[in-house]
C-alpha cells in the first residue's frame, strides 16, 4: 500500500518576469490546485532579496511548493499528495503554461509503502 505520491517537476526557460510575479503566481498555482481537485488550507509566498521566491500551499490532500530562480529563469515545483485523486499532472501542466516553460525534468515517487 502507498501513502502518498510525490512528484518532482523541473521548468527551464520560464518567463522570468512571471517568476518574480508573487500575486500572479499565487492566482495561478490556486486556480490550478483548485482545477486538479485539491482544497485550498493555507499558502505562504516569501519574495527573496535581490531575487527569486519560495511558494507553499498547503492542501487537504498535502501540499504543493515552487521555489523559483529568475536570474537563471528556472523553477522547480513539487507535488505532494496523499490522494491520486488529485491531479498532480494537471497542476504541472497549468503552472508550467503560466510560466511558459514545458516540464523538462519529472520524478515520480510513491511515499510511505507500507
Amino acid at each position: 500500500m502507498t501513502l502518498a505520491w510525490h512528484t518532482l517537476i523541473d521548468f527551464h526557460d520560464c518567463d522570468a518576469a512571471r517568476l518574480a510575479d508573487t500575486h500572479g503566481l499565487r492566482d495561478a498555482m490556486l486556480a490550478a490546485i483548485l482545477e486538479a481537485g485539491g482544497t485550498y488550507v493555507t499558502d505562504v509566498f516569501h519574495e527573496f532579496s535581490p531575487h527569486g521566491l519560495s511558494a507553499i500551499v498547503v492542501i487537504a490532500e498535502s501540499h504543493v511548493a515552487l521555489h523559483t530562480w529568475p536570474e537563471h529563469r528556472f523553477a522547480a515545483l513539487d507535488i505532494f499528495s496523499c490522494t491520486q485523486r488529485l491531479d498532480q499532472e494537471l497542476i504541472a501542466g497549468k503552472i508550467g503554461a503560466w510560466l511558459g516553460s514545458e516540464p523538462r525534468r519529472v520524478e515520480r515517487h510513491e511515499r510511505g509503502r507500507v
